[in-house]
């Protein structure tokens, strides 16, 4: 039985979901989302509430009603509050600046690194050594975060690097003489 899918997503004020088929879309004050649901689960929108069931007690129908049910409180997420991820950049003389919609990062390379943020995202840096990725598609703003910190992944030995806000990096001991 899965647990999550048990609980039925609320939907809070400004927010409306309709449902065509297996597609629900839900529009809220950020912006409008959907997702489409597999053959595997019904959903139904009551007054306030979305809530999602297996059809059938197959594995796959046990799976898809706990990703579905997520998937769905995912789009009410993003439409209300927004999804948001922030990098922290250490390093000398490493060092992020927004130029219109183009990030540019200085990470030590013979070149500095253009980032041209995609179409729903926001990319911001309010400091020389943050970045804040914005946006309502969750998967979206990972990807774009990832694809930053794929430029310079922090290492062990002196920490150097993009790294997520709170991510801890072991560190390791140099070598001995």
């Amino acid at each position: 039985m899965s647990r999550i899918g048990k609980k039925a997503v609320e939907l809070p004020g400004g927010v409306s979901a309709s449902l065509d088929g297996q597609t629900i879309e839900v529009k809220g004050p950020k912006g409008a989302r959907s997702f489409t649901a597999t053959d595997d689960v019904t959903i139904t929108i009551e007054e306030n509430s979305v809530q999602v069931d297996p059809r059938g007690k197959s594995k796959r129908a046990r799976q898809q009603w706990g990703m579905s049910r997520t998937m769905i409180a995912n789009l009410v997420t993003g439409v209300t509050e927004g999804f948001k991820k922030e990098l922290e950049i250490q390093g000398v003389g490493y060092r992020a600046a927004m130029q219109g919609n183009v990030l540019k990062l200085n990470l030590g390379l013979s070149h500095d690194v253009e980032i041209e943020a995609p179409e729903g995202i926001t990319i911001t840096a309010p400091k020389q050594t943050v970045i804040i990725v914005e946006g309502i598609n969750d998967q979206q703003v990972g990807e774009v975060a990832a694809n930053i910190r794929a430029w310079r992944k922090p290492e062990p030995y002196k920490g150097k690097g993009i790294r997520y806000k709170g991510e801890f990096v072991f560190r390791k001991e140099g070598k001995k003489k």
